[in-house]
């Protein structure tokens, strides 16, 4: 399930992650990368737990958790601190699953990556190429979005980034770990809780929305990690 999340930083603070951008310094993006994605990563980024990477991923977190989407889609535990990368012209990522477990640096904390995201920072107009391209048992699903909505996805997925070949890319990337380990049952969260949003708006004092909204936390309750 590949859910669009619109408008998780405003324009405003879209500028000034470009802004931090450019006073930043880019290393190699292979540095946080398993072994077999390393084979397959061409791109920068800014180097994990730096202060700028720190103060951005702030500013990510706290979109997130204004998002009614993003929580009612990934239903999260726990996120990872936002990274941010950056391809060039002639960078790409070839195709790779996340690792399943990822170590919270400078701590012996392992978040269980459930969810994958990609949180686009440059305009879609600004650079040719650079579509996040999610493989499933449907076919490929391809995601270039506006500046500053945001892609969630199930990190079981292959998934790779085609070639820049004009501009430059800018994104944040990160992982979650849902309450709800399966992606299937959290498919069907969503949907159930998608409904009964539409219902509350359209018949607000029916006994059913009552009923289903019972259903879903009763489902919630039952599949739930702690």
């Amino acid at each position: 399930m590949m859910v669009h999340i619109p408008q998780v930083l405003t324009p405003e603070q879209v500028a000034h992650c470009r802004a931090v951008f450019d006073k930043a310094a880019w290393e190699d993006g292979r540095t946080t990368a398993g072994k077999q994605s390393a084979q397959v990563k061409k791109n920068l980024q800014l180097p994990e737990g730096s202060p700028a990477a720190r103060e951005l991923g702030d500013l990510v977190l706290a979109g997130l958790e204004k998002s009614p989407l993003f929580i009612s889609a990934v239903l999260p535990q726990r996120v990872f601190p936002p990274l941010f990368n950056r391809y060039e012209q002639g960078m790409d990522f070839g195709s790779h699953v996340d690792n399943a477990i990822r170590p919270l640096l400078g701590t012996n904390q392992r978040i269980r990556t459930d969810v994958s995201a990609t949180l686009f920072l440059s305009d879609p107009d600004s650079y040719d190429g650079g579509e996040l391209v999610v493989e499933d048992t449907y076919g490929n699903h391809s995601a270039k979005l506006p500046a500053g909505d945001l892609i969630v996805y199930p990190s079981t997925s292959l998934h790779h980034v085609t070639p820049v070949t004009r501009g430059v890319r800018l994104a944040s990337f990160f992982w979650v770990q849902s309450m709800i380990r399966d992606a299937g049952q959290r498919s069907l969260l969503f949907d159930m809780d998608t409904s009964i949003m539409q219902l509350t708006r359209e018949v607000p004092k029916s006994p059913a929305l009552v009923m289903l909204t019972g259903v879903y936390h009763n489902l919630l309750r039952q599949w739930a990690e702690p």
